[in-house]
This record gives structure tokens, sequence and C-alpha cells, in this order.
């Protein structure tokens, strides 16, 4: 019987499933605006938050500076196999390494823009304007004489509230997609690793055991 040894830790086995789970009801439920679309990427923030922190504080194998390579390795790697002869490394390999960095920015755009469009649109979440703020502007408004000048201001932020909307909305669908299109790219690389190596990648993140050197 081959030797095992314990490489992912459980509280990246959960971060991994959860965050697939999270991001799948997000992205099918984007178009509806519901509330589970806003739950879902609070969650999915609150991953995020973790898993920054526990990529410098946790076990050895989810620490950043154990997966973390150089381009020149990255490239080297990922030649190498395309040629169906690249080293097996424990935890992630350089290419895996530097997808999950781009994989958890990808993420963190994702969220803040859905953060934006939230406040934006609803006046609700932690990036919206406090109620003390907009007291004060909606003050300023009713203080000012001139009826032309204030429906002009007024006219003035509406087309630029619009505009802003309009910007951040792109710019979450857009990373949405990306984050897609890098989760099947992910896919990909762990069926060519574990054809490559002869080993279950998909098994090893569910029981956190990988086959020893």
């Amino acid at each position: 019987m081959e030797k095992e040894i314990r490489v992912w830790d459980p509280l990246v086995r959960i971060f991994h499933w959860s965050m697939m789970l999270f991001f799948a009801v997000a992205y099918l439920s984007g178009e509806e605006e519901s509330d589970i679309h806003i739950y879902s990427g609070y969650l999915i923030l609150g991953l995020l938050v973790f898993r920054l922190l526990w990529g410098f504080v946790g076990t050895w194998y989810a620490r950043f500076s154990n997966f973390v390579y150089s381009p020149e390795t990255i490239i080297d790697y990922i030649k190498a196999m395309l040629a169906g002869h690249s080293k097996r490394y424990i935890g992630h390999n350089p290419a895996g390494g530097a997808m999950i960095v781009v994989l958890l920015l990808s993420l963190v755009v994702v969220t803040y823009s859905g953060l934006k469009v939230y406040a934006i649109e609803e006046g609700a979440g932690p990036l919206a304007m406090p109620a003390t703020e907009l007291g004060f502007i909606q003050s300023a408004h009713a203080d000012d004489d001139d009826e032309d000048e204030h429906e002009h201001e007024y006219s003035y932020e509406a087309e630029h509230e619009d505009e802003e909307e309009e910007f951040w909305e792109e710019i979450h669908e857009a990373s949405a997609n990306f984050v897609l299109l890098l989760v099947m790219l992910h896919i990909g690389g762990v069926i060519v690793s574990g054809r490559l190596h002869n080993e279950n990648l998909v098994k090893a993140m569910i029981t956190g055991r990988k086959r020893a050197e």
C-alpha cells in the first residue's frame, strides 16, 4: 500500500468546496438580483477574507510562500506539463499556485464591484453612503433658493449615479465571467496534472491526503 501524507487541512478543503458552491449560486442567481445572490456574495467575501489570512498564518501547504513561484518557474512548468514530463509537487504546482492567486484576486474584484452596485442601487451594504452624509446633501438642496439650479444639480447627480452604476455593473459582470473562465482552466489543469502523475486530485481535496514522494 502506498504511503500517504496529510496535505490539505480541513479549513482549506472547506474553503475550496464552499467557494465553488457559493460562486455557482451567485453566478446563476445574478440576473435575478435576488437576496440569494446578495447573501452568497457576502459568504464569498467572508471566505476570501479567511483565505487571504490563512495564506499567511495557515498550515504549510496552505501558505502563499509554499506555492507562489516566479514567472519563469511557472512558464517552465507549463511547458513541461504540455510536453508530458512535468515535475510532481506535493502541494500546489507552480501553475496551480498561479491560478489560485489569480482566482483570489479576481474574486476580490467581483465582490468589490458587486458591493458597489448594491450600494448605488439599494443604498445598502458596507460601501453605501452613510445616512448622515445623505441627510447633509438633502438639507443643502432644501436650503437652495434657486429652483432651476437645484433641478440642474439633481439631474447632474442622477446622471452621474447612473453612469457609475453602469460602470460597476459592467466590471461585476466581466469579472464574474472571467472567474468562470479561470475555473474551467483550473479544472482542465487538475485533469491534466492528475493524469500525468497518476493521482486523483479531486479525491485529495476531499480527504486532504496525497501520495507521498
